[in-house]
């Protein structure tokens, strides 16, 4: 009797054991799937593509006709470009922008390097602006970026959702363009683009093509904005800088 009670005990033994393997196997699948940076589908260009760098398209603000054009070249989990963001542009969009003094245009430039969480964010943005909201999407990814970063989660798209729907984004078609990858290519063609530009750091912004050296400040933006109107500086954007190689961050 007793070694049919030991024969018992150890089948329900390797019974338990057997189902908790499946449950923990099925929970790191759902865990490696949730967690699992974008950016590890997304290959950047290591040297300076011209032909990818055409297919560039920024977001822009502004009135097309607007004399002044700033861009600005920006990691959304950047640091520097998460201050500028919520310190500074808010004073270039109400006194330049709305103003129509200038347009400005925001092109990605991811750092993969040194933020494992940003590609999700301009996937988000761009998903967003598919509806009609990446300005919008912008601003809360900015003014969130604690809550989404690499240092607060491994999963940022559940917080990048939270935004959406706050924005009331037509979920089904938000969540469809960012299992997609939809604006991969986008993103990659913003980033050369910016390599062809030269940029090695963000933010780095230009005022009708011509680059802005170190930190901009409001005062900076103005200043450089006010010396166009005023005929110190040509107006057209002129020719790309020479090809630069990858950044570091």
């Amino acid at each position: 009797v007793s070694a049919k009670v030991r024969k018992q005990s150890s089948n329900t033994g390797f019974i338990v054991a057997l189902a908790g393997i499946i449950i923990a196997g099925g929970g790191f699948i759902w865990w490696k799937t949730q967690s699992t940076p974008a950016q590890e589908t997304l290959v950047l260009p290591s040297v300076a593509d011209s032909a990818l760098a055409q297919k560039a398209h920024g977001y822009t603000m502004g009135s097309p006709t607007a004399a002044v054009e700033i861009i600005e070249f920006a990691d959304f989990e950047c640091p520097a470009c998460g201050n500028f963001a919520t310190i500074t542009e808010p004073d270039v969009r109400k006194n330049l922008v709305e103003t129509g003094l200038a347009r400005y245009t925001f092109y990605d430039f991811p750092l993969l390097n040194a933020h494992q969480n940003t590609v999700p964010a301009s996937m988000s943005a761009a998903c967003a602006d598919d509806q009609g909201k990446f300005w919008p999407m912008h601003d809360m990814i900015f003014t969130g970026q604690v809550e989404w970063n690499g240092i607060a989660t491994s999963n940022p798209r559940k917080v990048l959702a939270g935004y959406a729907e706050k924005l009331g984004l037509d979920m089904p078609k938000w969540n469809g363009c960012m299992d997609a990858g939809t604006h991969t290519e986008r993103i990659k063609a913003n980033y050369s683009l910016g390599m062809m530009k030269q940029v090695n750091s963000t933010p780095t912004f230009y005022v009708n093509g011509e680059k802005m050296q170190g930190a901009a400040n409001y005062d900076d933006i103005k200043a450089a904005v006010d010396a166009v109107i005023a005929g110190l500086r040509p107006i057209s954007a002129g020719a790309d800088s020479a090809p630069a190689a990858a950044p570091k961050p």
